[in-house]
């Protein structure tokens, strides 16, 4: 059992967590036109706060986590009505191919920290978008390693510029940063921006 299963039935109970969803959601609302059409695919959900935040807002969902726990938490708030219209996928693009859909949005938060071979990862984000398909990433500034404690193989957040140079290569443009949130823990901040772009022409 990962950690991530050890820690889902509670994970909602964190107001950092709540609040961090929030946050991340309205910097997504401030970079996006959302007309309530688009089909989402939110990537390493957890329990689905931040599609929760945007539900109204786009069209239908598609919930992805490779947790158990988290995915039996996405079930249970689509079972009682707190996500409406979505389905929930046992899906790691890191070994998996594509699935045969596509869609409009991808989202992924503090999620592709945890990717070793992000450029595969982000070029099948891009196979699962139309053409014009935006993706959002909401992930750690570059940090010195002590968010997840040293010796964890993570990446320690993100460099802009290198993150930029992954996402072109991966078949994005229009790539966008701002600031979305700060996490605090143990006494340090650690700022999270938000990436926006769009996958360009045919394939």
């Amino acid at each position: 059992m990962s950690s991530f299963d050890d820690r889902a039935a509670t994970w909602d109970d964190d107001p950092g967590k709540l609040q961090r969803a929030s946050e991340v959601a309205s910097a997504i609302r401030d970079a996006l036109v959302l007309d309530g059409s688009q089909r989402l695919l939110e990537y390493g959900a957890g329990t689905g706060l931040v599609t929760q935040a945007l539900r109204h807002l786009v069209g239908p969902v598609t919930l992805v986590d490779t947790s158990a726990g988290m995915r039996t938490v996405m079930l249970a708030k689509i079972a009682a009505g707190a996500i409406s219209d979505a389905r929930v996928w046992d899906l790691d693009l890191a070994s998996a191919p594509v699935p045969d859909e596509r869609f409009d949005l991808v989202v992924t938060v503090l999620t592709l920290h945890h990717v070793h071979d992000i450029g595969v990862v982000l070029s099948k984000f891009a196979e699962l978008l139309d053409e014009g398909g935006r993706l959002c990433v909401a992930d750690l500034v570059k940090e010195d390693g002590s968010f997840h404690g040293h010796g964890v193989d993570v990446h320690h957040g993100f460099d802009r510029s290198e993150l930029a140079t992954a996402l072109t290569a991966a078949g994005f443009i229009d790539v966008e940063f701002r600031e979305c949130h700060d996490i605090v823990r143990d006494r340090a901040t650690y700022p999270m921006f938000l990436a926006t772009c769009r996958v360009a022409g045919l394939r």
